[in-house]
Parts: C-alpha cells; structure tokens; sequence
C-alpha cells in the first residue's frame, strides 16, 4: 500500500536505457506488484536521454523496451512518472507508458528518431498520439520537434508541474485512494486502447528504414557528435 520507488541510476550515460537497466525494470515491475503506486524518476542532471545501443542488437534492446513499456502498462497500481532535465527517446516513451506525468517546467520530451535514421515502434506511435495528442505526435515523429513540460501542461498531456518532492507527494495520496478501484479504472482505460493494428506497409517501412544506410549514418553521426548526412538509401 506504499509508494515504489523506482530511479533511473547512470548518470554517467544521461540514464539512457541499455540492456540490464531494462532486464532491472521488468524485475521491479514484479517485484512492485502489490505497490499503492509506482513513482518513475531519474537520478542526476536528466530523467532519461533515450536508448544506450552500445554492443547490442537493436532487435533484442527493441523487444525488451517494449516488454518493459507493456509491462508498466499492465501494473494493477498507478504509474506516477517524474521528469525533469531531458526525456528523449526511450525517455518520452516511458512517460507515455505511464498513468500520470509530473514534469519540471523546463522539462525537455521528444522523439529524436528522425535524426538518427530509426523507427519507432507501432505501439510507441499510437501511445504518443493518445497520450500526447494527434498533433504533438506527428510534430515529434514528423519533424523531431521538441516540447517542454510547461508546453505540454497547457495541454493536459502533462498533468502537473512540479519537483520530485510533488511527484512523490501525489504518489502517497494515491496510496489512500482505494486500490480496487484504481484497478478497475486502469483495467478499464487500458483495454479501452485496445491494440493498434499494424498494417503491412508499416512493418515493411520499420524494416526497410532500420536496415538502410541511413539508419548507419544516424548512428555513426550521433557517436561522432556531427550531423548526419542522410541520402534516402
């Protein structure tokens, strides 16, 4: 009937996920199943910089954030996220998977894809357009654009403004609400999502564009700090 705290812990990486902190969330997410609620956050300058690739395959690193977003997605208890500094990538895509985002005004949430020649996942897609807004998705997935908690506040995809103290706070009061209830509800919202369909021409534009050139170039551009020379190929 308490709070779960869960932190992202690399600052030395930005708290970018790799592969044991991903294989760490699925076990907290068992671990926490009798929780009141679960309040997400980072340690550090930044709540999470996005994905940390570094020697593994994508397919693999791409299967477990995506058990780990469902995974947050299916808890019986509310998942209360707190950002602040930057959430891009990986970062966004776990406020999304959240009940409840608590960010600082100066908050940084986007989806960078664009830039480094990848695709996100259908469902991350679908998640950003009903959580964030039809709009506010395709300005990310479109044209990479970036939103600040404040931005995203005025329009209700952020539910409060506010420091980890307030996250937390927030997090306790769940806690007295009643558990059944909050069960049912979550149930209820999240089978009221349903499951996107996926059509063919997407998983055919997925694969084509993280097996490109392009897809390389992204990488290779971001490691090298430079910007990417993209050709289409």
């Amino acid at each position: 009937g308490r709070v779960a705290l869960v932190r992202l812990a690399r600052p030395e990486r930005r708290n970018a996920l790799d592969i044991g902190t991903l294989r760490s969330l699925r076990v907290v997410q068992h671990e926490a199943a009798d929780a009141g609620a679960v309040l997400l956050a980072g340690e550090g300058s930044v709540f999470c910089a996005g994905a940390d690739l570094t020697g593994v395959s994508e397919d693999e690193f791409h299967e477990l954030l995506n058990a780990v977003l469902r995974g947050f997605t299916r808890m019986r208890c509310p998942v209360v996220a707190h950002a602040h500094g930057a959430a891009l990538g990986a970062g966004t895509q776990l406020l999304v998977a959240s009940d409840l985002r608590v960010t600082t005004a100066d908050c940084v949430m986007g989806i960078p894809a664009a830039k480094l020649g990848l695709v996100v996942q259908h469902w991350t897609a679908d998640r950003l357009a009903r959580e964030l807004s039809w709009s506010v998705a395709r300005a990310m997935l479109l044209a990479a654009e970036t939103y600040s908690g404040e931005a995203l506040h005025r329009i209700g995809a952020v539910h409060r403004i506010g420091d980890f103290d307030a996250a937390l706070a927030w997090a306790s009061e769940l806690c007295e609400l009643a558990p059944l209830t909050l069960a049912g509800h979550k149930a209820t919202l999240e089978s009221l999502a349903g499951e996107p369909s996926v059509d063919d021409s997407v998983l055919v534009a997925r694969a084509t564009a993280l097996a490109s050139a392009d897809a390389r170039e992204g990488r290779a551009a971001f490691a090298e700090k430079r910007k990417p020379r993209f050709t289409g190929s």
